[in-house]
């Protein structure tokens, strides 16, 4: 169970992939592919999968179905053939990948050359995958901006739709925590859960929590409830098997790390860095990253919640100091509503205004000593302009 708790990462490395579709939806082309458009023509009697697979949503779906047949199909072999051969990660120096491919291309004349062929081969497919990581910065990083975990520099866009800051910065962390490691990449496994099945697990929770709220009484709610929350359960195992399976070899150090991410991300909120006007989501969002529709929606609705939870968290924190015999007043309003979720999202109206836009209307931009503050001016939609 240890060798295959670990050798598992291995095919649920699509998982990686599976995420930054589901965190890059928003800039992929709403437009159906070509398979569809086939299927709609010819074979209406599929209207359903047609339907299912359809537009921007369709596509995403069906990039996740290949990840995760792909995931799955992986790490069924991966698994049988370890046992099999009684190969694991670490047997004869190689990997669980080098020590089967190994086994297999030995079997034929010459096989050594294709071998390290194919080794060759894996380490630049591995790079072009990882690739999928920084279209998943790309994808995020201008939500944590506009919610208030990371400062609003971070957040600029160039003419060819690209957020280049996130991209460069997470470049030189990685290339910085790879020195660390000494080039020891599954040591950084136990980090990939934090990354990857901590974030499923939660998305997991909260669709068995909207499916539970949303459905009536039946079998489609049933089976809903339970799937989400199986996934769900089986991503915090997945999470906390890294830590145990890597144990030996550092796996205990992410707890720590872990721990210390989850508490800067809180004092970075409850920081100055961290506050949020409706001016600043709005300016954030539709301006220096472009984003509209749903999906901009649902970031400024996110935002808004994200504030509320920091000013309860600094009221709770000048309850606790006042318990102690510190009394110290909150010096901030409480922040604007966010408001019922469906009502921000306009799932009926996808071109209605932002929910930003009565805040913006009922309360003018004045002007500041020294001027209005600069800001970085957004590029137009196509960025064609110079």
């Amino acid at each position: 169970m240890y060798h295959m708790l670990t050798a598992s990462m291995k095919g649920l490395v699509a998982l990686s992939g599976l995420e930054a579709m589901s965190n890059g939806i928003q800039f992929v082309i709403n437009d159906d592919f070509a398979l569809v458009k086939w299927g709609k023509k010819n074979l209406p009697r599929l209207s359903g999968l047609w339907n299912y697979y359809s537009g921007k949503s369709g596509i995403g779906r069906m990039v996740q179905t290949s990840f995760l047949f792909y995931g799955g199909i992986t790490t069924a072999f991966l698994t049988y053939f370890a046992i099999h051969f009684n190969a694991f990660d670490g047997t004869a120096g190689r990997s669980l990948v080098g020590n089967l491919s190994f086994i297999g291309f030995s079997q034929i004349p010459g096989g050594i050359i294709l071998y390290w062929a194919y080794q060759i081969l894996a380490v630049a497919l591995l790079a072009a995958a990882s690739m999928t990581a920084f279209q998943d910065l790309q994808a995020t990083e201008w939500r944590d901006v506009a919610i208030g975990e990371i400062p609003e520099i971070i957040v600029y866009r160039d003419k060819r739709g690209t957020f280049t800051r996130s991209v460069t910065i997470a470049y030189i962390i990685v290339i910085i925590i790879t020195f660390i490691i000494r080039g020891k990449t599954a040591l950084g496994i136990p980090y990939y859960g934090i990354g990857v099945f901590m974030p499923i697990m939660m998305m997991g929770f909260a669709i068995r929590k909207h499916i539970l709220k949303t459905y009536p009484k039946g079998s489609k709610r049933s089976w809903g409830a339970f799937g989400a929350g199986f996934a769900a359960v089986l991503s915090g195992i997945v999470f906390v098997g890294q830590i145990v399976g890597k144990w030996t070899e550092g796996g205990w150090v992410v707890l720590i790390s872990f721990s210390i991410l989850v508490l800067t991300a809180h004092l970075v909120l409850i920081s100055p860095i961290g506050y949020r006007e409706p001016k600043q989501i709005y300016r954030i969002v539709r301006e220096k990253a472009r984003v509209q529709g749903a999906m901009a929606s649902i970031v400024e609705w996110q935002s808004l919640r994200m504030q509320e939870y920091r000013y309860n968290l600094i009221v709770w924190i000048a309850r606790f100091f006042e318990s102690l015999g510190v009394r110290r007043p909150v010096r901030f309003d409480p922040p604007a509503p966010a408001g019922d979720y469906d009502h921000a999202l306009h799932v009926d109206h996808p071109e209605a205004p932002s929910l930003l836009q009565q805040y913006l209307d009922n309360n003018p931009r004045g002007l500041r000593l020294g001027g209005a503050p600069r800001q970085t001016i957004p590029g137009d939609e196509e960025g064609k302009k110079d």
